[in-house]
């Protein structure tokens, strides 16, 4: 068969599985846990984001066997999340559904907080320890613990060698060659030389492991962060009488797009949504199964201290980043809404707007931003899939996989391979399959952890039996309460260590085991 003609056939089939049954699927799963969570996203976001910005260290503790720091896992996240999607995808969106595919990408950003919240708080609370002694954790163990048997093995296999391939190999591929041709357009630097630097320059950060990953993300995120976002609203600040116009064109677009567009483009309600969701969700990976890997990592007291922090990851990707990118689109032009068919590409859309006001210097400050946001997702994409690697293959497969992403990421500098693409963006869809499944098989768990009343692992501490009087309530079984009402003694708990301490009518007894000897029985909590 013709490769062309193949690698067109696989862009059709991964297509169909994005823009139909999985978009229904991600947003369904979205709706379920915001009703579930009792719109945690709401509820908890001030929480969260306090305890985000109130770790941010950009020289942290070093991650080792017993994890990373809170904000080292959301730096992790982040990386993976803030991508080519965020420039280059917010371009295609409203290309094809118009500006009013913005506001359908906050709606499904909405719903994903609450679907990336169970996803860390299940990653969180069944994560483990490989045969070295590091916590690992991930969608693939809670599968495991959602399905039991052959089928939740057959699931949880699926979903690692999806991931490893759509993320570690083919979709790092795709990074580095939007990386090169950035680099070739602006600088004319030749796309082999882009590639050996990064591929050098990967190695280094795969081969240091999980301590080296932590020590970059935690630094080069907020450092991208802040560079894109001056960049953006000094481009807003510019063209700021532009900006209520924006505005109106996203929420009238979002509904009525013939209106501001025409008929005659073809753009309607439908295919507003249709891209607006899809690529949004594609960007923040809400609910796909990527992330958790990080939160796993995460050394916190509870699994719900996690899984507020990574609803603030998707605000950030999609109301922040991605916002930003549409609205200097938007205002400086670069979108042309009066004839949607003389708009430049996509991947140079951005080159074009920054380019208004920045200048010539517009093209070489989008070719910085895409390095930033490429190779953090290089980054993060790579940790993902050694995770799946050390569940599939053991610890020492990762330097295997470590070579062969490096490998991954110089070829995809220089190649121009559609197939692959296509591959890539195919398993990026399969993948979801597994982890939505296990999401709402244990959504129970994460509805009580999100109300705070119960311990996420399913586990119930039955409620103890208290005796009189009130001032010296403590639980205990009938046995000793019976024993505690024939003494007519009043107890009184000092400290854990030494169980009980108690005056019989008045007069002290000596020691607790004293105490417990007379009655016969130790006076432990029955839980």
């Amino acid at each position: 068969m013709d490769m062309d003609l193949l690698a067109a056939k696989v862009s059709e089939l991964a297509g169909f599985v994005w823009n139909g049954l999985l978009l229904y699927l991600l947003v369904g799963t979205g709706i379920i846990f915001t009703i579930r969570t009792r719109f945690i996203q709401v509820r908890k976001f001030g929480a969260g984001f306090r305890r985000l910005f109130g770790s941010v260290n950009l020289n942290g503790e070093k991650a080792g066997k017993e994890g990373m720091s809170s904000f080292q896992a959301v730096a992790t996240s982040i990386a993976a999340q803030v991508g080519t999607g965020n420039i280059t995808g917010c371009a295609t969106a409203m290309i094809s559904g118009g500006p009013g595919a913005i506001f359908w990408m906050w709606l499904a950003a909405f719903f994903g907080m609450a679907t990336i919240y169970g996803e860390a708080v299940l990653a969180q609370t069944f994560k483990t320890k490989d045969e070295t002694g590091h916590v690992i954790g991930g969608p693939v163990y809670y599968i495991r613990q959602a399905f039991k048997g052959t089928f939740g093995k057959i699931l949880a296999g699926f979903f690692a060698l999806a991931i490893i391939f759509a993320l570690g190999f083919t979709g790092n591929m795709v990074q580095s060659n939007a990386i090169s041709n950035a680099f070739q357009e602006a600088l004319g630097i030749p796309t082999w030389i882009v590639g050996v630097v990064l591929a050098v320059v990967a190695a280094f950060i795969f081969l240091g492991g999980v301590t080296r990953i932590a020590s970059v993300t935690e630094k080069l995120v907020p450092v991208m962060a802040c560079f894109y976002l001056v960049g953006g609203l000094v481009m807003l600040i510019a063209n700021i009488t532009n900006l209520p116009h924006a505005f109106a064109l996203i929420f009238e677009g979002a509904f009525n797009p013939q209106a501001i567009l025409g008929g005659a483009v073809g753009i309607g309600v439908r295919e507003a949504m249709r891209y607006g969701v899809a690529r949004g969700l594609f960007s923040n990976e809400a609910g796909m199964g990527s992330t958790p890997h990080a939160h796993a990592m995460a050394k916190v007291e509870k699994p719900q201290d996690q899984g507020v922090v990574a609803m603030v990851c998707v605000f950030i990707d999609t109301f922040v980043v991605l916002t930003i990118t549409a609205l200097v689109m938007i205002t400086s032009g670069a979108l042309n809404v009066g004839d949607m068919a003389a708009n430049p590409a996509a991947e140079n859309m951005a080159q074009v707007a920054f380019s208004t006001v920045f200048g010539s210097f517009g093209n070489f400050y989008v070719a910085i931003c895409l390095l930033f946001f490429a190779f953090s997702t290089i980054i993060g994409w790579y940790f993902f899939g050694e995770q799946n690697v050390k569940y599939l293959f053991g610890v020492k497969a990762v330097k295997v996989y470590a070579c062969i992403a490096v490998v991954c990421v110089a070829l995809g500098a220089v190649l121009e391979a559609p197939l692959v693409w296509n591959l890539s963006d195919l398993f990026n869809a399969l993948m979801v399959f597994p982890n939505l499944l296990a999401l709402l098989a244990l959504s129970g768990l994460v509805a009580k952890a999100a109300r705070g009343g119960a311990r996420p692992d399913g586990h119930r501490r039955r409620s103890p039996k208290w005796i009189w009087p009130q001032r010296h309530r403590i639980p205990c079984s009938g046995k000793q309460r019976t024993a505690l009402r024939w003494r007519g003694c009043w107890a009184q708990r000092l400290r854990r260590r030494d169980l009980w301490s108690a005056s019989p009518c008045g007069s002290t007894l000596g020691s607790s085991r004293s105490f417990s000897t007379l009655i016969g029985a130790d006076l432990h909590p029955v839980l």
